[in-house]
C-alpha cells in the first residue's frame, strides 16, 4: 500500500503550487518539478465542482471501468468521503473476488476459497496537497483544492477543481455538404473562444489510400482529421460519410476535460444553388464602421411549415422533405451565415430553433442574441447583434394587447377602439409581441440604438387591427428612447404584413393617417373604427424601398417587410439586391429545396450620420 506520494510530487509546493520560485533553484529541482507537472498531466482527473453559496459540491473520477460522481455537502469532514471511496472500494474487491471463485470453482477449490477473502480488506484512501497529506477533519470545500492528488489504493488521480467543462454538446441531426456544422455548445468555468475542436470523417470503404496515410501514427483509422474550429462545412468529398468531432474546453491557458461527439447520419448532398448564394456576394466582408449591416427576415415557423394546410393547400409545390425543420434550418443556419450582418431580427423563430440551432451556430460566428416568444405560441421574435461592435444594454420588450389595455398612456386610443366591441376584443385576443433592445455602439460607447422587432397581425382583412398596434408599437418605442437612451435612432424591422398602401406604412412613412383611411374598415362595417392616428416620431424611411414582393407564396405575393430607419441619424449606404424573380420562381414559389422560408430577407448597410 501507499502511503505518501512520489518525491517528485513532495516539490510541488514550491513549484506548482506557488505563485513564485526561487531564482537559486537547481536544474535537478527543475527537472523533479517537470516531472511533476508530467506525473499530474499522465494521472486519471477526479473533477470537483465546489461553488460559493451552493451547499453541495460533486466529485467525479473514474474506478474499477465506471464513472462515479459522488454528491457531498461543502461543510462536511473530508474523512467521511474518503471513508465513503474506501467502502465503495472494498465492495468492488468483493464482488471482484466472489466472481472470479465461481468463475473458478470447479478448478481449483481450495484456491478459490483464498479468492474469496481480498488480501487485505482495507483500501488505502488519501487526499493530498503540495505534497502533504490533507488532514480528514479539513471541510470539503477547502479540501479538494485545483492541483491537489487522490489516492485511491494504487491509483492516483489528479484533483481538478471547476476546470472548464462542456455542459451540452450536441451536433446536428441533419449534416449537407456546402453547408456549415455548427455544434450546441454550453461550457461552465470556460470561454467558447479559447476552446479548441478537432473534426473528422469516418473512412469508409471507398476512402482513398491517399486519405488514410494523412493519419498521424496512433491514430484511430477509421476516422481522418479534415478541419480545426468551431464550426466546419463539409464537402462533397464528405458526402455518405459520418463526422466526429473532439473538443477540449478551455479558459485561457487552462483546460478540462474532452468531449466526443459522433454524427447521428451521414453527409448528404446539398441541394445545389440556393436563392441567397448570389447575394453573398455582396456580403463577404463585414461592414466596416460607421457603416452597420442590418437583416430583417421572416424564417417561417416550423409550427406552421408543418400543419396539413401548408402541405396541402399554401405550399403544395414544395417538395416535402424541404419542408422539414432539420432540412430549412441548414439553409437558414447557412444563409444568415453569409450575410456577416451585425444586426439581424427574425420572425416566425420556433423557441427550440432559438435556443438549439440559430443561436449555437450565430455565436460561432460572432453574434449574440435575445428571444421573446409569443404569447399562448411556440415561436417569436430574435434579435442578434455582433457582440464585437454592439453591447445590450436594456431591453423592453411588451405585448401590445397588454400595453393598450393596461397602460394608462394609450387611454385614448383605447376608448376610442373600445367603442366598438367586436374590434377592441379581436385586438385584445392578439398575442403580437414588440420586441425592443437598446444596443450601444462599442467603437463610441456614447452613440446607442433603440433595435425594434415586431410581426403584425396577419389577417389581409386585418389592416385596422395592425395600425391600432403600430400606433402603440411607435407610443411605447417613443417612451424607452426618451426614458433610456435620449438622442438614439430607432431602427425598426419586421413583418408588417402592410404593403405599401396601407395605413400602417403610411403612419411609418409620413406620421400620420386620416380617420379617412381606408384600413379603418378593412374588417367591415361591424368591426370599422375611425380615427386620426399620429405617430411619436417623425417620417420614416423604408431602408429597402419598396419591392415587388418579399413573400412569394403560390397564391400571392407582395411586400411585407421593412427595415425602417430615422433619415436624419441614419443613411442607405447599400441594399443587397433581392434574388432575381426567376431564381425565386425556379420550383414554382417558396419555401423550396434551395430557400427555408416564404420570405425573402431583406439586407442593407445603414451608415451614421456623424
Amino acid at each position: 500500500m501507499l502511503n505518501r506520494l512520489p518525491a517528485a510530487l513532495a516539490l510541488l509546493p514550491r513549484r506548482l503550487f506557488s505563485s513564485s520560485s526561487s531564482s537559486s533553484s537547481s536544474s535537478s529541482s527543475r527537472r523533479s518539478v517537470t516531472g511533476a507537472r508530467r506525473l499530474l498531466l499522465r494521472m486519471e482527473p477526479a473533477v470537483v465542482r465546489c461553488l460559493p453559496g451552493e451547499p453541495t459540491l460533486t466529485i467525479s473520477f473514474r474506478l474499477d471501468g465506471s464513472n462515479k460522481q459522488m454528491l457531498r455537502d461543502q461543510e462536511e469532514a473530508l474523512g467521511r468521503v474518503l471513508a465513503r471511496i474506501s467502502n465503495g472500494l472494498i465492495k468492488s474487491q468483493a464482488k471482484r473476488a466472489k466472481k472470479n471463485q465461481q468463475k473458478n470453482q470447479q478448478k481449483n477449490q481450495e484456491k478459490n476459497q483464498e479468492n474469496q477473502q481480498p488480501e487485505d480488506c482495507t483500501a488505502v484512501v488519501k487526499l493530498f496537497y503540495a505534497g502533504e497529506e490533507v488532514p480528514v477533519t479539513a471541510l470539503n470545500c477547502e479540501a479538494w483544492r485545483d492541483g491537489a492528488v487522490l489516492q485511491v489504493g494504487e491509483l492516483q488521480y489528479s484533483v481538478q477543481r471547476n476546470p472548464p467543462t462542456f455542459t451540452t454538446a450536441e451536433l446536428p441531426a441533419s449534416l449537407l455538404a456546402g453547408f456549415p456544422v455548427c455544434p450546441k455548445l454550453e461550457v461552465e468555468f470556460g470561454n467558447l473562444q479559447d476552446c479548441e475542436f478537432t473534426w473528422f470523417k469516418e473512412n469508409t470503404p471507398n476512402t482513398s489510400p491517399e486519405a488514410a496515410a494523412a493519419e498521424a501514427p496512433g491514430e484511430d483509422s477509421s476516422w481522418t482529421e479534415v478541419g480545426r474550429g468551431r464550426v466546419y462545412v463539409p464537402s462533397n468529398q464528405d458526402i455518405g460519410s459520418r463526422l466526429k468531432l473532439c473538443c477540449t474546453p478551455r479558459e485561457g491557458g487552462r483546460g478540462g476535460l474532452d468531449r466526443e461527439l459522433v454524427s447521428g447520419g451521414a453527409v448528404e448532398a446539398g441541394p445545389g444553388v440556393c436563392t441567397f448564394d448570389n447575394r453573398h456576394q455582396y456580403t463577404v466582408k463585414e461592414a466596416e464602421w460607421p457603416a452597420v449591416r442590418v437583416v430583417s427576415y421572416n424564417i417561417l415557423a416550423d409550427v406552421y411549415a408543418q400543419t396539413e394546410l401548408s402541405r396541402t393547400v399554401l405550399y403544395p409545390y414544395c417538395a416535402p422533405y424541404a419542408l422539414q425543420l432539420d432540412y430549412r434550418q441548414n439553409l437558414v443556419k447557412k444563409e444568415l451565415a453569409g450575410y456577416n450582418a451585425d444586426i439581424i431580427c427574425l420572425q416566425e423563430v420556433d423557441k427550440g430553433v432559438f435556443e438549439d440551432s440559430l443561436s449555437p451556430a450565430l455565436d460561432a460566428f460572432g453574434l449574440d442574441g435575445v428571444f421573446r416568444i409569443k404569447e399562448m405560441q411556440h415561436e417569436g421574435l430574435a434579435t442578434f447583434y455582433r457582440r464585437s461592435k454592439f453591447k445590450l444594454l436594456s431591453r423592453h420588450d411588451i405585448v401590445l394587447s397588454e400595453a393598450l389595455t393596461s397602460d394608462p398612456s394609450y387611454s385614448t386610443l383605447l376608448q376610442t377602439v373600445s367603442a366598438n366591441r367586436n374590434l377592441r376584443d379581436r385586438i385584445v385576443r392578439r398575442s403580437t409581441v414588440l420586441q425592443v433592445s437598446v444596443l450601444e455602439d462599442l467603437k463610441t460607447p456614447d452613440r446607442k440604438v433603440c433595435v425594434a422587432n415586431t410581426h403584425l397581425y396577419w389577417h389581409p382583412k386585418g389592416g385596422n387591427i395592425r395600425l391600432v398596434q403600430m400606433g402603440v408599437a411607435l407610443k411605447h418605442l417613443s417612451h424607452v428612447i426618451s426614458q433610456v437612451a435620449p438622442g438614439a435612432p430607432l431602427l425598426f424591422c419586421g413583418d408588417f404584413n402592410s404593403s405599401p398602401t396601407s395605413g400602417v406604412f403610411q403612419l411609418l412613412s409620413e406620421a400620420e393617417v386620416p380617420e379617412l383611411h381606408a384600413d379603418w374598415s378593412s374588417s367591415g362595417p361591424e368591426e370599422s373604427c375611425s380615427m386620426e392616428l399620429l405617430s411619436s416620431f417623425p417620417p420614416l424611411l423604408s431602408a429597402c424601398s419598396q419591392p415587388a414582393y418579399t413573400n412569394y407564396v403560390g397564391g400571392f405575393h407582395g411586400c411585407l417587410d421593412y427595415i425602417f430607419i430615422q433619415p436624419d441619424s441614419m443613411q442607405v449606404e447599400q441594399v443587397i439586391p433581392l434574388p432575381s424573380h426567376q431564381e425565386v420562381t425556379t420550383y414554382e414559389a417558396l419555401p423550396s429545396v434551395s430557400h427555408p422560408s416564404d420570405h425573402i430577407a431583406l439586407i442593407c448597410d445603414l451608415r451614421w450620420n456623424l
